[in-house]
C-alpha cells in the first residue's frame, strides 16, 4: 500500500518560483506528478522512476519544472520556476508500486499563478 501527502502549493506571481513535496510511504516504484484546471482535462506534468531517477516531463514544462527524488526522506519533488498563469490548478502526486501507472493517489495541492 502507498500513500502520498503533497504539500508546498500556494499563491505565486507570474514568473515566480514554488516547490511541491510527495511524501510518499510504501516504497513506490514510480511517483509522478498531475495537475488539472477547472474545466480542464488532467495533464501529466513530470515523473520520477526510483531505479536511477530517470524523468519524464510534459511539453508544456520542459525547461521551466524540474522533478526530483530524495530516498532518505522517501520524498519526490517538484520544482516549479517561471510559474505562468496558465500553470494555475490543482497539482496531485501519483504512485505505484511496480511500473509508471498509477493507482494511488495524494489528496492535492493548489498552485495559483496570478
Amino acid at each position: 500500500h502507498v500513500q502520498l501527502v503533497e504539500s508546498g502549493g500556494g499563491s505565486v506571481q507570474a514568473g515566480g518560483s514554488l516547490r511541491l513535496s510527495c511524501a510518499a510511504s510504501g516504497y513506490p516504484y514510480c511517483v509522478g506528478w498531475f495537475r488539472q484546471a477547472p474545466g480542464k482535462e488532467r495533464e501529466g506534468v513530470a515523473a520520477i522512476r526510483s531505479d536511477g531517477g530517470r524523468t519524464y516531463y510534459g511539453d508544456s514544462v520542459k525547461g521551466r519544472f524540474t522533478i526530483s527524488q530524495d530516498n532518505a526522506k522517501n520524498t519526490v519533488y517538484l520544482q516549479m520556476n517561471n510559474l505562468q498563469s496558465e500553470d494555475t490548478a490543482l497539482y496531485y502526486c501519483a504512485a505505484h508500486r511496480y511500473y509508471c501507472g498509477y493507482n494511488y493517489w495524494g489528496q492535492g495541492t493548489q498552485v495559483t499563478v496570478s
